[in-house]
C-alpha cells in the first residue's frame, strides 16, 4: 500500500531543485513573428501594415483596434503605442514565385514549411522568413532586405 512504514525516501524524492527555465522555441518565434499578425495573430493577409517598431499587422485589424474604444476592453501591449493610421505603413510586397501555401487544398495531410517564406526581398532575392533582416521605405512603403540596402547605398526606391 505505501506509507504504512516499510518504505524508505530517497533524498531526490524529499528534496526539490530548482525548476528548469522553460526554452521558447526559436524557429516558433519567427514564424509567430513574420506568418501572423502581432494584434489579432491571425495568418498575415494583404493589405499588410507595420509600425515604426517592425511588427507586422493586419490592417483590418489595425482599424478595429482602432475604432474600438470601449472602456472595458483592455489595451493591447503589442499596439499600444499606435493611435491613428498614420502611425502605421502600407507594405509593398514582393510574393515568393516559390511559395506554395496557400494555393494547396488544405486537409491536415501535408507538410507546412515553415521555412520558405511568402514574400522575397525584389533586389537579392532572399525570402523573408526571419533568418535576415528586413527594412521598409516609410514614403513608400517598399521592403527589402537589409542586404540590398547596403549594396543600393541610395535614399531612394529602387522602383
Amino acid at each position: 500500500m505505501g506509507c504504512d512504514g516499510g518504505t524508505i525516501p530517497k533524498r531526490h524524492e524529499l528534496v526539490k531543485g530548482p525548476r528548469k527555465i522553460e526554452k521558447v522555441d526559436k524557429v516558433a518565434e519567427l514564424v509567430a513573428r513574420w506568418f501572423y499578425c502581432a494584434l489579432s495573430q491571425e495568418k498575415l493577409r494583404r493589405p499588410i501594415v507595420a509600425c515604426e517598431l517592425g511588427r507586422l499587422y493586419n490592417k483590418d485589424a489595425i482599424i478595429e483596434f482602432l475604432l474600438d474604444k470601449s472602456p472595458d476592453k483592455t489595451p493591447m501591449e503589442s499596439a499600444s503605442h499606435i493611435k491613428s493610421i498614420k502611425n502605421v505603413t502600407e507594405l509593398n510586397l514582393v510574393d515568393n514565385p516559390a511559395w506554395s501555401g496557400d494555393k494547396e487544398s488544405i486537409k491536415g495531410d501535408k507538410y507546412d514549411d515553415l521555412q520558405s517564406a511568402r514574400f522575397i526581398c525584389p533586389v537579392v532575392g532572399l525570402e523573408m522568413n526571419g533568418r535576415h533582416r528586413f527594412c521598409f521605405l516609410r514614403n513608400c512603403g517598399c521592403v527589402f532586405s537589409e542586404r540590398a540596402l547596403k549594396e543600393i547605398k541610395s535614399e531612394v526606391c529602387h522602383k
